[in-house]
């Protein structure tokens, strides 16, 4: 009997003390790292934003199985923030319509989640009307024209069924339902709503694709909601590709279960917790550019040398000479040999064991780089 076949549905109860523990120690880190943030300048933050935006759109995606060029991802995001990034090329529409979805759930977290908003949320996952090679319904709740709305597994003849939704002339009043409850005032600990929330729409599966992308993004809304910040610096779409087996095994159990979802509950609570832990990695090269420029505050530095610079932070500009110097930053080669002079005896660069024209520059080993 799966969950919303209850006569009780949808009135879920869980084991509040249980997540106590789990809650404070996810408070916690999330105090840490939103510190850590706002002691970056607003360029470094924006850099976050791009960096934890682009992880969480490509991870959201590659949960579904649909892979996602890391760089179109990007150029895609760095546009909508009004971020310079350059040698960026534009994205496709697929790509833009997974930015667009991720960005305005977090960055207008405050205004209200609608019908209309789901659907066009949902139309620019799928700008072509189609999911692979099958047509599907866009901008709209399903119809099951197709048949009843499953979740499978398996090769053809040895299918699975992992979960069978509720029917399609439930799906606009369950629906209506759920919308009212998420934009009402909170009347728990709001990470839990999030919780709740994203639970409660992929056991609805209100539309004929794309429901996982949309469950989490509405999440990220409530977590959006309960930071009371539009920016965002942790993916919980990434650790949950991490945990994707836990992920997809924690919701089948849970939604053939009874109205208790402590079982959900507890492990969406510390995977947050662990995705804030973990944001580490996705933020290492913004943190590693904001440590360098805290040591190399008093450095005599000009425009071009800040340029290159940031550009081996971030792992761009491949092998540095001083022909590449003057290519990257729009110089002669001997203007470039003068900045990387100043740079060697700055102690910013170091010579490689080459000689001549071949000789090749890196940044210096240090704590702060």
């Amino acid at each position: 009997m799966y969950i919303h076949q209850h006569n009780d549905w949808p009135r879920f109860t869980w084991n509040q003390e249980s997540l106590t523990d789990a809650l404070a120690d996810m408070r916690y880190r999330q105090g840490r790292l939103v510190g850590r943030m706002e002691a970056l300048g607003f360029g470094l933050r924006q850099e976050a934003v791009l960096e934890t935006i682009t992880e969480d759109v490509v991870k959201s995606s590659d949960i579904e199985g649909e892979r996602f060029n890391r760089r179109d991802v990007r150029s895609s995001v760095a546009r909508r923030l009004g971020i310079d990034v350059a040698g960026l090329d534009p994205a496709d529409r697929r790509v833009d319509g997974v930015v667009e979805l991720t960005l305005d759930a977090v960055g207008n977290y405050d205004e209200p989640l609608t019908a209309e908003r789901l659907w066009g949320w949902q139309a620019g996952l799928f700008p072509a009307g189609r999911s692979g090679i099958f047509r599907i319904q866009t901008g709209a709740w399903r119809d099951d024209s197709l048949g009843s709305m499953q979740v499978v597994s398996g090769a053809i003849g040895r299918e699975r069924v992992h979960f069978e939704a509720p029917e399609a002339e439930r799906v606009a009043g369950e629906m209506e339902v759920f919308l009212d409850w998420f934009n009402a005032p909170a009347d728990m600990d709001e990470a839990l709503k999030a919780a709740l929330a994203h639970f409660w729409f992929v056991t609805i599966h209100p539309f004929d694709d794309g429901n996982g992308r949309i469950a989490r993004a509405v999440a990220d809304m409530a977590l959006a909601r309960s930071e009371r910040a539009p920016q965002r610096f942790y993916s919980m779409s990434a650790q949950i590709r991490r945990e994707r087996k836990a992920y997809y095994q924690t919701l089948e159990r849970t939604q053939r279960g009874a109205l208790d979802i402590s079982r959900w509950m507890d492990w969406f609570v510390g995977c947050l917790g662990r995705a804030i832990e973990n944001s580490e990695s996705t933020l290492g090269t913004v943190l590693t550019k904001a440590r360098f420029w805290r040591w190399a505050a008093d450095l005599r530095l000009n425009d071009r040398q800040r340029k290159v610079i940031n550009m081996q932070l971030e792992g761009r500009g491949g092998k540095l000479t001083t022909s590449k110097w003057a290519k990257l930053a729009g110089c002669s080669q001997d203007t470039a040999l003068r900045d990387i002079a100043g740079l060697v005896e700055q102690g910013v660069l170091v010579r490689g064991p080459e000689g001549g024209r071949s000789t090749s520059y890196a940044l210096a080993e240090s704590d702060a780089a």
